[in-house]
């Protein structure tokens, strides 16, 4: 989940529906509940500015009738269809890209010593919050180059997980337009993509099976997982949380991941270090000490 929270400004037109002060702090005290944004005052015109296809979509006359629908549907689906309204899924291929190149040199090489080490064949990695799929392709592309055939011996691949089914669907598709996709080094995208007649490029299957995309919240009050992670990649995510959902979302990180294995965050966001299980190792990079 690369998110960027509702951030351009549209035009008022004269059919909006408008937003009531009573019915915003309702709407807002869900958003902050079921999904852990904290919407201010100051996103009020941009909210209302988001909801109006919806509304008008549902015929809701006004967003009372729009909140009562939210906290009456109880599939979930409701809630996961406003994430997609309020958030914009604004990422690219090798974004921070220094967070891969550590991931190469640094970070395989440990977990390869580690198993030769342990006769282990288990890598486990979490992409939390993987919007639409380019993070954890990425990740899978780095382990197929780093660990070549013998990639096929362990048992690897990505748990990849966003709140957003649109980006989900859209992550699962595997197909980029070529500004997405144009940051990665050449060798990458020659070998692990196939370009369409479009100029748009598609993942190739080998890189695709490798990664197992879930819907999920990351302020879910348990975890299903097993086991614990050897590498959590959050980034871009925390940075729309409140301390409180921050903390907790961090505990959580620190439980399900394996002595000595890192928390990548993204570069606009940090980590109190007198709170923090993690230890810091460089700014948005975070480590579980023995």
């Amino acid at each position: 989940m690369k998110k960027d929270l509702i951030s351009p400004v549209e035009v008022i037109g004269q059919n909006w529906i408008t937003i009531t002060d009573k019915e915003f702090v309702a709407l807002s005290s869900l958003v902050y509940d079921k999904i852990g944004i904290k919407l201010t005052e100051q996103k009020k015109t941009l909210l209302m500015g988001r909801l109006q296809k919806l509304l008008r979509a549902y015929k809701f006359k006004n967003f009372q009738e729009y909140y009562d629908y939210l906290i009456h549907e109880k599939s979930g689906s409701a809630i996961s269809e406003l994430a997609n309204y309020i958030s914009t899924n604004h990422t690219f291929f090798y974004r921070e890209n220094d967070h891969f190149e550590f991931f190469y040199k640094k970070v395989l090489p440990e977990i390869e010593q580690k198993l030769q080490e342990t006769k282990a064949k288990d890598i486990r990695i979490w992409s939390a919050g993987c919007s639409s799929g380019e993070e954890p392709y990425t990740l899978i592309m780095l382990m197929l180059e780093y660990f070549g055939n013998s990639y096929y011996n362990l048992d690897a691949g990505i748990l990849a997980t966003d709140i957003s089914e649109k980006a989900l669907k859209f992550a699962n598709d595997g197909i980029y337009p070529d500004e997405r996709v144009r940051p990665l080094p050449d060798n990458l995208k020659k070998k692990y993509f196939t370009k369409n007649p479009d100029g748009s490029w598609k993942i190739i299957d080998k890189v695709k099976k490798e990664v197992t995309f879930r819907k999920f919240n990351l302020i879910s009050e348990r975890y299903p997982f097993k086991k614990q992670f050897d590498i959590i990649f959050c980034r871009n995510v925390m940075i729309y949380f409140d301390d409180a959902t921050r903390e907790k979302l961090v505990s959580n990180f620190y439980n399900f991941t394996v002595p000595m294995g890192y928390l990548f965050i993204g570069h606009s966001e940090t980590l109190n270090r007198t709170k923090s299980p993690f230890k810091f190792i460089m700014p948005a990079l975070y480590q579980k000490q023995v």
